[in-house]
């Protein structure tokens, strides 16, 4: 059976959130209708991350098995044609080995989480940033993000519906510049906590306020404790940026396949 991977980019601002959901649109029933459209077939699609209701994403990952051999293109313009006018694109679609798995193959995820500090309110970039009236200290935000970098146990940053085994979570980048008016976190590591991105910039808000300074950050961090979070972050300024793979994850292969995995639970 053909494996396909998808990159995907889409608005969240109307949708419920990746996942399906008993009520709502979600971006993971409308790239099922889609190919239901196209194919005739009803289908799974899986996610590399569940997106919350208005997060949006630059590179989300999904991989779908379809009956026919379709020629890759063909299925990424057969779905864009079905997903209009929803604010959702197929960028690019690759046939792959039946062993790649969008969720558990991936070694590394990117996010980006905007603010804009401006006394006017964003128009083009509404519901795509977050906007703050007042100015924030764009290099206390930075040294204090440091402290998340490397592995820790994140609990304090973790929403209580998280339904991840573990707290504990490495973080490989955490990095915070300024360019004009716009603040940007660029945030990566190979798995995320429910909430966890959130958390951290809306309490790292508060370091740029000057409400907190970065020890407050090392001692809620440390305190591993939902109660000392800082404010969360509205879903509005955060993108999944994209998502890495190891090269001999994503071999384009002949089809049919000699023999389908077992596909792991969630």
């Amino acid at each position: 059976m053909p494996r396909y991977r998808i990159t995907i980019e889409y608005d969240g601002t109307p949708f419920v959130g990746w996942q399906r959901q008993a009520e709502g649109l979600s971006i993971q029933g409308l790239l099922e209708e889609a190919i239901r459209k196209f194919t005739g077939e009803t289908v799974g699609v899986r996610g590399a991350g569940r997106t919350d209701a208005g997060v949006h994403a630059l590179g989300q990952v999904a991989h779908v098995d379809l009956t026919k051999d379709w020629a890759a293109s063909r299925v990424r313009d057969a779905m864009n044609f079905h997903l209009r006018p929803h604010p959702i694109g197929v960028v690019a679609s690759d046939a792959v080995d039946a062993t790649f798995d969008a969720r558990f193959s991936a070694v590394k995820r990117h996010y980006r989480y905007r603010l804009l500090t401006r006394r006017a309110p964003p128009i083009l970039d509404k519901n795509r940033v977050w906007w703050t009236m007042r100015d924030l200290d764009a290099e206390a935000m930075a040294d204090a993000a440091k402290v998340f970098v490397g592995r820790h146990d994140f609990t304090t940053f973790r929403a209580a519906q998280c339904q991840a085994p573990s707290p504990v979570k490495t973080l490989d980048v955490f990095d915070i510049t300024r360019s004009g008016e716009e603040i940007v976190c660029e945030i990566s590591a190979r798995s995320f906590l429910h909430h966890q991105v959130r958390s951290m910039v809306g309490s790292l808000k508060l370091v740029g306020e000057g409400k907190w300074s970065r020890e407050d950050i090392v001692s809620a961090l440390a305190a591993r404790n939902r109660e000392a979070c800082g404010t969360v972050s509205p879903a509005s300024g955060l993108y999944l940026v994209g998502v890495d793979y190891p090269e001999d994850a994503i071999t384009t292969s002949s089809y049919p396949p000699s023999r389908s995995p077992e596909t792991p639970d969630e």
